[in-house]
């Protein structure tokens, strides 16, 4: 076997717990549950059972629609296009139903290796009319079969996208936010040539300031992409986050410790219309005091409060400055007001 390249970067593959969506949390399974109510179970006769074969059935519970429920237990039977599709629903619903793994089992059987893309093709069937629930639902259960699906990673993080974007609560939002943005990352490991999940990862990355990671995520795509449309697009954005970067680089400076380097890149921007970034001001105040500089760091911090007044980590620096220069007053004054704040009972 021939040495591997000293420069040779090896990627990193997540564990089947991190993208396998029948092991990993269900941050957003919560809101797939009523989705069964629909159903009602029932299970194959003995003698079905052994006219098939199919013993890992026995005492299965089998989804059923209202509509199916007299056809099933009649004796006429049911298609098994349409159990399929039953099955599949209950598994996107729920990745962790007690059942699944004779779920899997029956469609390893009965409903052969075209599943998944039969999955993902409905799914993006409903997404098209902005069904996105139910596009959902196939895209997880086709996750259930076949967990590092490109295709259905991809259309899953793309309609848990579109969900999120029209939330309207916190939690909510916060909740597919997460898992969108975590599957796209997924994809880069595990699919790290497709260039549009880099694409959504950066704009997933700018709505949450990192815009670091957002510039790593679009100078990925780019080096990936045939798309010339899409391509200008991003470059136009790189140029319009060049500033932003350059701030989270002088905070990240300041961060590790290289406090005269933080300084030097974030000083420049206070004549910006980046001035009103209270982080920035922060992150110079840390600076300033670490190197001495305790009159600038007081202008900082206070700048900091002037925008965002219960910032409580900028009120313990404060704290620790007049502690530091005897002045008693003022030091009780902000380890008060920071107390209240981590207690909730201080109000702007």
């Amino acid at each position: 076997m021939p040495a591997e390249k000293k420069d040779q970067i090896q990627p990193y593959l997540p564990k089947p717990e991190d993208y396998d969506i029948k092991l990993r949390p269900d941050r957003v399974g919560q809101y797939f549950k009523k989705f069964a109510d629909d159903f009602v179970f029932d299970e194959f006769s003995d003698a079905y059972i052994k006219r098939t074969g199919a013993d890992f059935l026995k005492g299965v519970p089998i989804p059923l629609r209202k509509e199916d429920l007299e056809s099933f237990r009649g004796g006429e039977g049911i298609q098994m296009k349409v159990l399929a599709m039953n099955i599949a629903w209950i598994m996107g619903v729920d990745p962790k139903f007690k059942y699944m793994e004779q779920y899997l089992e029956f469609m390893r059987r009965y409903s052969g290796r075209k599943t998944v893309i039969a999955l993902v093709k409905r799914g993006r069937d409903f997404a098209e009319i902005e069904d996105y629930y139910t596009a959902a639902i196939h895209f997880r259960a086709a996750l259930c079969i076949d967990p590092d699906n490109l295709h259905a990673m991809y259309s899953y993080a793309r309609v848990c996208r579109e969900l999120y974007l029209a939330g309207e609560s916190e939690e909510y939002i916060g909740r597919f936010k997460a898992e969108s943005i975590e599957f796209f990352e997924l994809i880069t490991l595990i699919h790290p040539r497709h260039a549009l999940s880099h694409y959504y990862l950066g704009y997933c990355y700018v709505n949450m300031g990192l815009y670091v990671k957002a510039k790593l995520a679009w100078e990925q795509f780019l080096r990936m992409s045939r798309n010339s449309k899409d391509s200008k697009e991003i470059r136009g954005r790189l140029q319009e986050i060049a500033q932003p970067v350059r701030i989270e680089e002088g905070c990240n400076a300041v961060l590790s410790g290289r406090y005269e380097l933080g300084i030097e890149i974030l000083e420049p921007f206070l004549q910006t219309k980046f001035k009103d970034w209270w982080p920035m001001s922060y992150y110079l105040g840390v600076a300033y005091e670490r190197t001495g500089r305790r009159k600038e760091a007081l202008e900082s911090f206070k700048r900091v409060l002037s925008i965002n007044a219960s910032h409580v980590e900028t009120m313990d620096e404060l704290a620790n400055i007049y502690a530091a220069e005897n002045d008693a007053e003022n030091e009780a004054k902000y380890r008060k007001k920071a107390e209240l704040i981590r207690s909730g009972g201080y109000k702007e």
